[in-house]
């Protein structure tokens, strides 16, 4: 894969979990890894060589997957 394709790739990876933090709700927006995902998702993806960018990637959408689950399972249980 040429390196332009790569970044590009990647790129649009960022973008769809930018695109997931911001869809969040207020009650998600006050869990401390929504801040966490943002820097990772600005600052350390910025200072990340492209070979370490995936890596941080993936660490921010497993943050976004916990920040999701506990905000829902929290707004289930207080609906219940």
């Amino acid at each position: 894969m040429l390196f332009n394709q790569r970044h590009q790739e990647i790129e649009k990876d960022r973008a769809e979990l930018i695109a997931r933090l911001s869809a969040l709700k207020e009650p998600s927006r006050k869990h401390p890894g929504y801040n966490r995902a943002i820097r990772l998702l600005n600052n350390t993806f910025g200072k990340s060589s492209l070979a370490q960018r995936p890596g941080v990637l993936k660490a921010a959408t497993w943050l976004i997957n916990i920040v999701e689950r506990q905000t829902t399972t929290a707004a289930k249980a207080s609906d219940d």
